[in-house]
């Protein structure tokens, strides 16, 4: 299962980073053709879409190898058990939070399906909005797996110190 999920993250990466490709080519090439007083209209729509999938995946890949800001001067002044009880504490909250994310984007893209860009007629603004639920359960996903790896590591620390 670990190297399935191994093999998912890669794929997430590397999708995220062509998302990020895709978006600078996207706006350059739009700027371009501006320039030379030929519009591309749907350019933009499209990089927002773009966009809102890049953020939520690259979310996850910055929350799963611990590259988010944190600001923790006065919690590394705090005994180790009290740090671990804190960190559970702040998982905890962004668990519930993560979950509410889910909940409500689904329901946010359901409720918006019959919007569409104006950009790109027939293209809904629903697959836009589907970033919110399917990138906030990328999240929850690594959160859990980070949880379940805070008390493996607690249980360690506490077979190192009774030995």
């Amino acid at each position: 299962m670990r190297r399935i999920y191994d093999r998912f993250c890669a794929v997430e990466v590397f999708v995220a980073k062509g998302l990020a490709v895709a978006i600078a080519a996207l706006v350059l090439c739009s700027a371009i053709a501006r320039t030379f007083h030929h519009p591309v209209n749907w350019a933009v729509d499209a990089a927002a879409f773009l966009f809102a999938w890049c953020v939520f995946l690259s979310g996850d890949i910055a929350l799963r190898e611990d590259r988010l800001v944190s600001i923790d001067l006065f919690v590394k002044k705090l005994p180790a058990r009290v740090q671990f009880y804190v960190q559970i504490v702040n998982w905890i909250l962004i668990i519930a939070f993560l979950a509410a994310l889910v909940v409500f984007g689904l329901w946010l893209s359901y409720t918006i399906r019959f919007r569409t860009f104006q950009g790109i007629p027939g293209f809904s603004y629903t697959w836009v909005a589907l970033s919110v639920p399917v990138g906030s359960m990328l999240m929850l996903i690594t959160a859990i797996l980070k949880v379940k790896g805070q008390f493996s590591a607690g249980g360690r620390r506490k077979e190192q110190r009774a030995a």
